[in-house]
């Protein structure tokens, strides 16, 4: 099929048409790995006649990859789409999957800077999303983990925004055959170590199987949960709002987030946990947030009476008299 064919036929998707997704600037980016998913919103966005680059991170974890990339390079070439391409030097072994994700997240930082670019849209759909609430579940999130990914944030100066997070991926790949478009498929997909694949090709059939819809009842919680967190986010505001918690140096010159700690003390332990994301966000940046594990030690910690400071990642809660105070780990500090 022709260009002009491809491009008629995803002219006439309604997905980015929907009140739900924020208007975008004439020139975006899309995280494109060749998927389809990605592939779809590319089409898509360039049909809508924004002014679209591709930018493709190379992980590097087959031997195809790099061959992989030139295709691609191609492909928007063909499609009259200007194409970024970068290879990762090297992940580590442990916990591949989230170094990947921070260093693709980086480089998409430096693109931006680059190319002037300052939105970033990603194709994650509305199967990634259930999938996703129900992984955090799992992982003993709270309500604030179980809104899922969101349709928009800030990275530095680059926004995201997922645009398709409405859209049966089924969807996406109905439009994409129909249009005679190819996509390349990621052997990592049916890696059953990773967490993701097997809720997505063994949990969700089980449920299926008991004549429950499993996306349907994990976005009935995220839904639930987006509604938990406005309530969650204004009671921590009013603790964070009663002693004017604020960022300020310590005797030592080190930065720290204070309140009284009776507002700390007083408050259930679903409002401190939210608490203690919005200092941690405050003191080291949007994004840093603690782990479960950590919760449920400031949690233990507080029951008694705050005795001690307590160690987290990068930071340290000290009580001091009537002041609870989160404070950066010191150089050369040893956890």
């Amino acid at each position: 099929m022709s260009v002009e064919r491809i491009f008629s036929e995803f002219s006439a998707q309604s997905w980015l048409n929907q009140n739900n997704i924020s208007p975008l600037p004439d020139e975006v980016a899309v995280g494109w790995s060749g998927g389809a998913d990605s592939t779809a919103l590319l089409l898509a966005l360039q049909a809508r006649g924004q002014r679209v680059h591709a930018w493709h991170v190379d992980h590097g974890w087959r031997d195809t990859s790099a061959d992989e990339a030139l295709h691609l390079a191609e492909v928007a070439e063909n499609w009259g789409i200007p194409f970024s391409s970068a290879r990762l030097i090297s992940t580590p072994e442990t916990n591949r999957e989230a170094a990947a994700r921070y260093a693709r997240y980086a480089q998409f930082e430096r693109w931006s800077g680059q190319q002037g670019i300052s939105t970033l849209c990603l194709a994650h759909h509305r199967d990634d999303q259930a999938e996703t609430v129900c992984m955090r579940l799992l992982q003993g999130a709270g309500a604030g983990g179980c809104r899922g990914m969101q349709r928009q944030r800030k990275l530095g100066a680059l926004r995201i925004v997922r645009p398709l997070l409405h859209v049966p991926g089924l969807e996406l790949r109905l439009a994409l055959r129909q249009a005679g478009v190819k996509w390349l498929e990621d052997p990592s997909n049916s890696d059953m170590s990773v967490w993701r694949n097997r809720i997505r090709h063994r949990l969700f059939p089980a449920v299926r199987q008991a004549d429950v819809l499993p996306e349907e009842l994990f976005l009935r919680w995220q839904q639930q949960a987006e509604q938990l967190t406005v309530r969650l986010d204004a009671a921590a505001d009013l603790v964070m709002n009663s002693g004017n918690a604020n960022e300020s140096k310590s005797p030592a010159e080190m930065p720290q987030v204070s309140l009284p700690w009776q507002s700390w003390a007083v408050c259930g332990s679903a409002v401190r946990a939210r608490v203690l994301q919005k200092m941690m966000a405050q003191l080291l940046g949007a994004g840093v947030t603690p782990g479960r594990r950590h919760i449920l030690l400031a949690e233990k910690w507080t029951n008694q009476n705050g005795r001690g400071g307590l160690d987290l990642s990068r930071c340290r809660l000290q009580r001091k008299r009537a002041y609870l105070h989160l404070e950066p780990v010191r150089a050369g500090f040893a956890l």
